[in-house]
């Protein structure tokens, strides 16, 4: 099979034939028809963060594609079934994180496309458990980006406690922003949409935000505190200015969501203003299985829309620099 593989973390993706992998017991074997490109993808493959994979691996956690062979034990999925594989690739099951439906939490967690070979080729192996079942309807092309970026920001506007009328300002608009912003409006939050690109802001404009900001040419804080202040900040931009800048246009009682990760691991945060002002800050990783079945029902009911551009695996490397440039107005999706 074809797939894109990093050997290295300072080369480009090397897209090659490798052995076509088989599914062991309580695993099966998926033909991708879509995998979304993360910004997580371009971070593993670079050898950012701190854990790093060990190369040669696959990368890609938003593959969706047709069940073409099962293991033994396998009683979750059958083969043709379509199913999602998403970040939380395997998980204990026994812990006290995975009995009380904290499971993304789980300290023996394998994730796809960083310990385990991901998306980003024709066929990958999952844990049946861990895939979850894509509803008749969605669009693979569609229901890839919602199997992360989707079910990420659905879980940030959870435990950020939107409830009907709050300001929820989101920072940075783009694959995972745009749904941020759509599903804190089904929450009845009122959106302010802030980036640095006018297409992104006209994206915004277009899914429904009350309010949009150009951190550009204005400053978003000014900005936000002259509509009284945000309730809640959710932050999807990776620059420590951001999470910042977000966490000072919160009012008094804010909630202050960090779901990107900075290369440097750090950010300022004011302690005296923090406390006096009874800011909450809360670290928000993926959605559960469980909330990826309920993101997958929104966009069933056409609660949500996914804005994305198609691209064939070979080109990965080009895809890579296109988010880098920041040229993407939305989500990227891979085709094997």
């Amino acid at each position: 099979m074809r797939a894109a593989v990093v050997t290295s973390f300072d080369q480009p993706l090397e897209v090659k034939d490798v052995p076509l992998p088989e599914p062991g017991a309580g695993q099966i074997q998926v033909r991708i028809e879509a995998s979304g490109l993360c910004h997580t993808d371009i971070h593993a493959a670079r050898g950012d963060w701190p854990v790093k994979p060990t190369p040669p691996f696959v990368p890609g956690h938003e593959g969706v594609g047709i069940v073409e062979k099962t293991g033994p034990g396998v009683t979750a999925h059958r083969v043709g079934d379509r199913v999602a594989v998403p970040w939380l690739g395997y998980a204990c099951g026994a812990c006290e994180y995975c009995i009380t439906g904290w499971e993304t939490l789980c300290e023996s967690q394998l994730n796809t496309g960083y310990a385990i070979d991901g998306g980003h080729a024709e066929y990958l192996i999952a844990d049946a458990r861990f895939a979850v079942a894509v509803p008749a309807g969605i669009d693979p092309a569609e229901a890839a980006p919602l199997t992360c970026a989707g079910v990420t920001t659905y879980k940030a506007v959870k435990v950020g406690g939107v409830t009907p009328g709050d300001r929820v300002a989101i920072f940075g608009i783009g694959g995972l922003g745009h749904l941020a912003q759509q599903y804190a409006q089904i929450f009845g939050g009122e959106t302010i949409a802030v980036d640095v690109t006018e297409e992104k802001l006209a994206l915004a404009k277009q899914l429904g935000a009350a309010h949009t900001v150009n951190a550009a040419t204005t400053d978003p804080v000014a900005a936000i505190e002259a509509l009284g202040g945000a309730d809640v900040a959710v932050v999807l931009a990776a620059d420590p200015k951001v999470l910042e800048q977000a966490r000072a246009s919160l009012r008094r009682g804010g909630r202050l969501i960090l779901v990107s990760l900075p290369k440097d691991n750090a950010m300022a945060l004011p302690i005296f203003q923090t406390v006096l002002k009874g800011i909450q800050v809360i670290g928000s990783i993926v959605g559960t299985r469980a909330d990826l079945a309920e993101v997958f029902r929104l966009h069933t009911a056409g609660r949500t829309r996914v804005f994305h551009q198609t691209r064939p695996l070979e080109q990965i490397n080009d895809a890579i620099e296109e988010v880098l440039a920041g040229r993407v107005p939305a989500r990227l999706v891979l085709l094997p």
